[in-house]
């Protein structure tokens, strides 16, 4: 078959799929792809996707033929093109193969932000395995647990966390697992680099059904209990859905974009990759700072960033010296979750960078979900926006009926996780007709815009009175000499439960206890103002910036 047979043909099947046609040309036309494609770049896409290829791994082969001299990642002062990662991908695949990673196993990555992590995961669903992200911060009792419950074959490494791997005591719970360390040579462990230069460069074949079983695995942040292993596959419809996203957002295939987040994290890879698919260049930070932030904004001209509203407080409290200190204007779509971002420090930030914050709701287990405009977030203070197209949402109440008012955020999509990897029951207790939920309680206006108001085990009653933690931390957030809030049931012999506030102080601030409980009082009913309102410096967080309120509890 020629190449315009075989072009022929794949439009005939975009046509016969109406839904799978509508998103990538709206993906295409709104991102400008459709005018960056070359004719290598064409043909390569053409022939994987007439075979019905869903393999995440294919972006970077089209890529590697229709761009091969584009910046894929640029990191520190190292440039990667898109043909030396997808080669570099090929190598990483024929080395773990060799070394007994295969189709359906899954091996470990304990790495900080750098191109090996990308390659490898990458690597993982070429092969048709699971790339299992931890994070670097574990410790050696954690990183015993996600080995021995994601049954790995391999773990990558940092030569610098090696203590934490032999803390691990990997010889008892894996005692066959291969080791490769990166960037300096370990006891006990194969340079990654030695394991690439010995593999073949040709490119990587994968078994037949790789496809199938490729998959990343996440493990949630683990505030209550132990972490639990998402496992994330790659049906033809995720392409789709990715599509969607991209077409609602200001997304555009000359994009640079900046990854702050650890990459374990999956906000910080998801971004990363919906930009690869688009062909755009990413900009990696070791680590985030305001002041390393702001230079590499003006450095690179950053359109796009993905980013978590800690990190947005810690920018906006920098003052004005760093944030005035270089030059933002290319910054066009700065995009916030993976917490509960607040109306105060939205409108702060906007009034600073201009009308570019798009605030979105998304979960591990779920995907992207909805999507607030800057608009919404000036109209609507504190909105997640709206539902994205290929999401179906439902708000459910303590006996499983659909509520108008607040109740359990349940969704359906084509991108929802396959379940807890090794947790049958934690999978169930999540699922409810085809639909997920991780806990997270929710109420929509008359314009259809959604709003977190807690997570469902943090949902206090006093009094018999439900109390939401989001609803009292707004209001709370919303006074002058405030940062931040969070708020806690705890038990008490009269109500049940009592409202209880920590609140972190702006410096210089001489507001008390009582001042913001009066400010509560002006702006909250009864059973809703704190009962007890304690001042911290900081707010304990896990390393991907959400509050650990367990600890709180237990304070």
């Amino acid at each position: 078959m020629t190449i315009r047979e075989k072009l022929l043909t794949f439009a005939d099947d975009i046509r016969r799929t109406p839904a799978r046609a509508r998103a990538i040309h709206a993906m295409n036309f709104s991102s400008g792809l459709v005018w960056e494609m070359s004719a290598r770049g064409i043909q390569t896409a053409a022939q994987n996707l007439l075979t019905g290829a869903t393999n995440p791994a294919l972006i970077y082969r089209i890529h590697g033929q229709n761009t091969p001299q584009k910046p894929a990642i640029i990191y520190r002062d190292s440039v990667t093109t898109f043909a030396e990662l997808d080669s570099l991908v090929d190598r990483l695949a024929h080395g773990l193969t060799r070394r007994g990673v295969r189709r359906g196993q899954s091996f470990l990555l304990l790495m900080k932000n750098k191109v090996e992590f990308v390659a490898l995961a990458i690597a993982a669903t070429r092969i048709g395995a699971s790339a299992v992200s931890a994070s670097w911060r574990a410790t050696g009792a954690e990183l015993s647990y996600l080995v021995e419950n994601s049954r790995a074959r391999a773990i990558v490494f940092d030569h610098e966390l090696a203590a934490t791997v032999d803390a691990a005591d990997l010889a008892t719970v894996a005692p066959t697992i291969a080791r490769f360390s990166v960037g300096g040579r370990v006891k006990g462990a194969d340079l990654l680099s030695e394991l690439v230069d010995g593999a073949p460069s040709t490119t990587y074949v994968a078994e037949k059904g790789a496809d199938d079983d490729a998959a990343v695995v996440i493990y949630t942040s683990g505030t209550t209990g132990k972490p639990k292993g998402a496992v994330r596959k790659f049906p033809k419809d995720a392409f789709t859905q990715a599509c969607t996203f991209i077409s609602s957002t200001p997304m555009r295939a000359d994009d640079v974009h900046l990854v702050t987040c650890p990459l374990y994290h999956s906000t910080a890879f998801g971004f990363l990759s919906l930009s690869h698919l688009l062909g755009c260049t990413a900009v990696i930070m070791d680590e985030y700072k305001p002041q390393a932030f702001m230079d590499a904004v003006e450095k690179h001209k950053v359109t796009t960033v993905a980013i978590v509203p800690t990190m947005l407080q810690r920018l906006m409290d920098s003052g004005p010296e760093v944030l005035r200190s270089r030059e933002t204007r290319s910054l066009r779509a700065v995009f916030s979750g993976g917490a509960a971002l607040s109306a105060p420090l939205a409108a702060a930030f906007m009034d600073e960078f201009g009308d570019v914050l798009y605030n979105f709701y998304g979960a591990t287990e779920t995907g992207l979900v909805t999507l607030a405009s800057p608009r919404d977030l000036r109209d609507a203070p504190g909105t997640i926006g709206r539902t994205l197209p290929g999401n179906h949402i439902k708000l459910l109440d303590d006996g499983g009926r659909e509520t108008d008012g607040t109740g359990e955020l349940y969704v359906k999509n084509d991108l929802l996780v396959a379940g807890y990897y090794g947790d049958e029951a934690a999978t169930n207790d999540s699922m409810k007709d085809g639909y997920f939920s991780v806990g997270d309680l929710s109420r929509k206006d008359r314009d259809g815009r959604y709003f977190i108001e807690g997570r469902k085990r943090d949902m206090i009653i006093s009094g018999g009175v439900n109390v939401y933690p989001a609803e009292v931390e707004g209001a709370l957030e919303a006074h002058p000499d405030i940062v931040e809030v969070a708020v806690v049931g705890v038990p008490d012999r009269e109500w049940g439960e009592k409202v209880r506030a920590f609140a972190v102080l702006r410096p210089g601030s001489t507001l008390d206890e009582g001042g913001l409980k009066v400010y509560a009082k002006e702006r909250l009913s009864g059973a809703k103002v704190p009962r007890d309102i304690v001042f911290l410096e900081a707010l304990p967080r896990n390393p991907t910036g959400k509050v650990l309120k367990r600890e709180l509890r237990e304070r």
